[in-house]
C-alpha cells in the first residue's frame, strides 16, 4: 500500500473523557465471607479516523486509571489500542482487526467465558487479516488469519498460564438471492500454554456452513454450525496425555429493528481459549435491547447466560462445569450537545459443579455504575 495514499487521508481526531464510579457487593463472586468493593477510574479516550476513496482506518483508543477499595484495594491501569483498516478494491477487500488490550481478568475473561479467574492484569495481543476476492456477482473467495497472545501478571501466584492461539480459515460466500447468503468454510486453530507446568498443545481442524436470511429490511438472520476436531495432548510427569473429541459448533442470531428499538437474540456453542490453561466450551444465550425513550434518553438491556465445560473428559476431572449469569438494565440520558450520564446495574449468578478439590456452590453479586462522560462526536 503506498505511503502517499495513507498521507494522503482525510484524518479525524475526536476527543471524549468518562468518570465512573461503582459499587459491587461480590466483585470476585466468591462463596466466602467478603467485603463489598468501591471503584473509581478516569478514562480518556479518542476516536480516530482516516478515510480515502478505497481505504478506511479507524481505532477508539482508550486509557482507563481504576482503583478499587473495600477488602483488598486495587490500582490499575487499563490500555484498550485497537486497530481496524479497511482497503477496497473494485474485487478485492483487504481488512484486519486486531491491536492490543490491557484490562483485568473480571473485565473482560469473565464475559467471554464466564469463569472467575483471579483478579489480575491482563495483556493481549490481536492480529486478524481478511482477504474477500470477488470471483463472479454472486460468488465470493475469503480467507483470514487469527493470532492471540494472552499474558497475566503474577501469574505464578494467581495459577493462570499464559497462551498463544493462532489459526486461519478458507472458504467460499456465494449471494443465492437478494435475500439469502451462503457460507462455507473451513478452520483450524492452534492453542498452547506458556508458562503451564503440565504444558497442554491442541490442534482444532473443523468446517462450518452458514446461511443468513433477510427477511425484511429490519429484519435479519442467520444460524450456522460444523463440527471441529479437537486434538489435546498434555506433558505430565509421568509422559503425554493426548485426547480426541468431535464438538460440533452451532449458532443462530436474529436482529430486529424498530423505529426506537432495536432487539438482537443470539445462541450458540463456541470453542474459547481461558487463562485456566485448557480450550473451554462455551454454550451462551444472550439477548440485547435498546429503545430510545426521548431524543436525549436511551434504556437498554444486556443480558446472556454462559455453560462452561472442558472439551475433553480427561480435563473434566480437574475442571468443573460452570455456569454464569449475567443482567445489566441501564438507562443513558444525553444532557447536552457533548455531555452525557449513564446509570446501570447489574446482576450476575455464579454456579459451579462437584469435583473432588475445587470450591463448589453457587455467589451472586449485585453492583451500580454511573458514569459522567464527554464525547465530542
Amino acid at each position: 500500500m503506498p505511503l502517499s495514499l495513507v498521507w494522503a487521508a482525510e484524518w479525524t481526531v475526536l476527543p471524549s473523557i468518562g468518570v465512573t464510579g461503582m459499587y459491587n457487593d461480590n466483585l470476585l463472586m466468591t462463596t466466602q465471607p467478603h467485603d463489598a468493593t468501591y471503584g473509581f477510574w478516569v478514562s480518556p479516550a479518542a476516536e480516530l479516523t482516516g478515510k480515502t476513496e478505497n481505504l478506511r482506518v479507524s481505532s477508539q483508543a482508550k486509557v482507563s486509571f481504576a482503583s478499587y477499595y473495600g477488602g483488598d484495594p486495587f490500582n490499575f491501569t487499563n490500555y484498550f489500542l485497537p486497530l481496524s483498516v479497511r482497503y477496497q478494491t473494485e474485487k478485492d477487500l483487504l481488512a484486519f482487526t486486531g491491536g492490543y488490550i490491557r484490562d483485568n481478568t473480571l473485565l473482560g475473561e469473565l464475559l467471554d467465558t464466564g469463569l472467575v479467574v483471579r483478579f489480575t492484569q491482563r495483556n493481549q495481543w490481536t492480529a486478524n487479516p481478511t482477504w474477500t476476492r470477488k470471483i463472479t456477482e454472486k460468488l465470493s473467495s475469503q480467507a483470514g488469519f487469527r493470532f492471540n497472545d494472552t499474558s497475566y501478571e503474577d501469574a505464578s501466584n494467581t495459577g493462570l498460564r499464559d497462551y498463544q492461539l493462532y489459526g486461519g480459515s478458507g472458504g467460499l460466500l456465494y449471494q443465492v438471492t437478494e435475500k439469502d447468503q451462503l457460507q462455507l468454510s473451513g478452520t483450524y486453530m492452534n492453542f498452547h500454554t506458556i508458562n503451564s507446568p503440565t504444558p497442554v498443545r491442541s490442534s482444532i481442524p473443523g468446517v462450518n456452513l452458514a446461511l443468513t436470511h433477510a427477511f425484511t429490511e429490519t429484519l435479519t438472520g442467520t444460524v450456522y454450525g460444523g463440527p471441529s476436531f479437537v486434538s489435546s495432548t498434555a506433558n505430565t510427569a509421568s509422559g503425554n496425555v493426548t485426547a480426541h473429541n468431535t464438538v460440533w459448533l452451532f449458532g443462530a442470531n436474529i436482529t430486529k429493528k424498530f423505529e426506537q428499538t432495536s432487539v438482537q437474540l443470539e445462541v450458540g456453542r463456541s470453542i474459547v481459549p481461558s487463562g485456566v490453561g485448557l480450550l473451554v466450551q462455551v454454550d451462551r444465550a444472550g439477548m440485547t435491547v435498546s429503545h430510545n425513550l426521548t431524543e436525549a434518553l436511551t434504556a437498554s438491556f444486556n443480558g446472556f447466560a454462559n455453560k462452561t465445560s472442558a472439551i475433553s473428559s480427561q480435563a473434566s476431572a480437574q475442571f468443573p462445569e460452570q455456569h454464569f449469569l449475567s443482567a445489566t438494565p441501564a438507562i443513558t440520558w444525553k444532557f447536552a450537545e457533548w455531555w452525557k450520564v449513564e446509570l446501570s446495574y447489574s446482576y450476575r449468578y455464579r454456579e459451579v459443579d462437584g469435583v473432588a478439590g475445587i470450591s463448589t456452590g453457587t455467589a451472586t453479586s449485585n453492583s451500580t455504575m454511573f458514569t459522567l462522560s464527554y464525547n465530542y462526536w
